[in-house]
């Protein structure tokens, strides 16, 4: 019996959908439980006067909003975020697109293999130790760093890096500056890779000086690449947690409290979860705003691309 071709097609069809929910199936189920459960949750929550001390609790209405935004600790941390986010993503992308820039001229291709082993390395390492190591090294009573600044002559005693309120974030943010900036240049450095020499070629022909090719050669190549890594970076840094609260704690006298260890506080430590929830939903909201912003302007260079 000759089967028509119509029900073969039809069976191919239903097959080749039961086969895409079979693959994507696992993928959806495994979003669901680590992203659309935890954030829902955390939404709910933040209309109750849920606490960890009892397993009941109210619905609050935006009353859990209110006391996060007439709380002046919730504007410090976010202020502390903001210069935390700003100057660490912009010396990542400073260091790393210089570093990228220079790896790219080096001709040997051992000495280029080398750079790159070596500068990957802050990335070897787990959060523990580089914030461990780090610690160590700017201890204000027997740190490498302050004591070698004080035999030379630098400073006439030891700097405190991690106890002085106006020198803690900014050595926070030199750390994470030199952890960062490698994977900035390691993307950057394989961007420039694609760039046509042809191209190039035909600049210099035309008489264009050094900084008119990075202008209309190397930066329209690059500049995609370079604004989804500004995304991932602002995204990562703003919400990063680990580095700050292993090395400072969030202090000293909340000087390094950012808005991860302000929530972390707020529901672990004051056992508040109805409350650092709405602060969760707040910081989502802010990144939302701005993420639509950053692909805003990467979907308007794409267009010109094209």
């Amino acid at each position: 019996m000759k089967i028509p071709k119509r029900a073969l097609r039809s069976g191919g069809i239903q097959g080749s959908r039961a086969t895409r929910w079979i693959f994507v199936g696992p993928a959806m189920l495994v979003v669901i439980c680590l992203l659309i459960y935890p954030l829902l949750s955390t939404l709910m929550y933040s209309f109750t006067n849920k606490t960890m001390i009892r397993n009941d609790f109210d619905v609050v209405g935006l009353q859990n909003y209110i006391d996060i935004l007439t709380d002046g600790d919730f504007y410090s941390a976010f202020g502390h975020t903001l210069l935390w986010t700003l100057f660490s993503v912009l010396g990542q992308l400073i260091v790393g697109f210089i570093g990228a820039l220079a790896l790219n001229r080096v001709q040997n291709k051992v000495a280029k293999n080398l750079f790159r082993i070596f500068a990957i390395i802050p990335w070897a390492f787990p959060a523990i130790a580089t914030a461990m190591t780090w610690k160590w090294l700017l201890n204000g009573i027997h740190g490498f760093v302050p004591t070698l600044l004080r035999d030379l002559g630098i400073t006439p005693e030891l700097i405190q890096f991690l106890s002085d309120k106006n020198l803690v974030l900014p050595t926070l943010i030199f750390i994470n500056i030199w952890f960062g900036a490698p994977l900035i240049m390691v993307n950057v450095y394989a961007a420039l890779q694609t760039i046509p020499q042809d191209q190039y070629e035909a600049a210099q022909i035309d008489g264009a000086s050094s900084w008119q090719s990075f202008r209309y050669v190397t930066a329209p190549h690059i500049r995609t690449v370079v604004g989804l890594l500004v995304v991932l970076r602002t995204v990562w840094v703003f919400n990063n947690f680990d580095i700050i609260y292993m090395i400072t704690g969030g202090g000293p006298a909340g000087a390094s409290t950012t808005m991860p260890i302000f929530i972390y506080d707020t529901g672990w430590t004051g056992r508040l979860v109805g409350k650092a929830s709405a602060a969760s939903i707040l910081l989502l909201l802010f990144l939302v705003i701005l993420c639509v912003l950053y692909f805003t302007v990467i979907n308007r260079w794409e267009k010109e691309d094209k």
